[in-house]
């Protein structure tokens, strides 16, 4: 029961965690490295595609679109950095 309430008080209403867990399992560790993996193909291609195209427009939305994705990779990285420092600092 106690168990219960403290994952249900790091859900929020949609059932959404509002925190990330310290601890990832394997598995998360796995859909991690994927995501990471597709938003650098979809950087790699956006970028690819914007330079081959003749439109102005489509190459600029196609730069905006590689740009999101690398938001999106520093986003993964930096959370899982941070999440190594703060596993590897020392107890207190």
């Amino acid at each position: 029961m106690q168990q219960e309430n403290m994952s249900s008080e790091k859900m929020n209403q949609q059932g959404m965690m509002s925190t990330p867990p310290q601890v990832i399992s394997s598995k998360d560790a796995f859909y991690l490295s994927d995501m990471m993996s597709w938003n650098l193909l979809s950087i790699k291609k956006a970028n690819h595609f914007a330079k081959e195209c003749q439109d102005q427009e489509i190459a600029a939305a196609l730069q905006k679109v590689a740009q999101m994705h690398q938001r999106h990779y520093g986003q993964i990285l930096n959370y899982l950095e941070n999440g190594q420092k703060a596993s590897q600092m020392p107890l207190q």
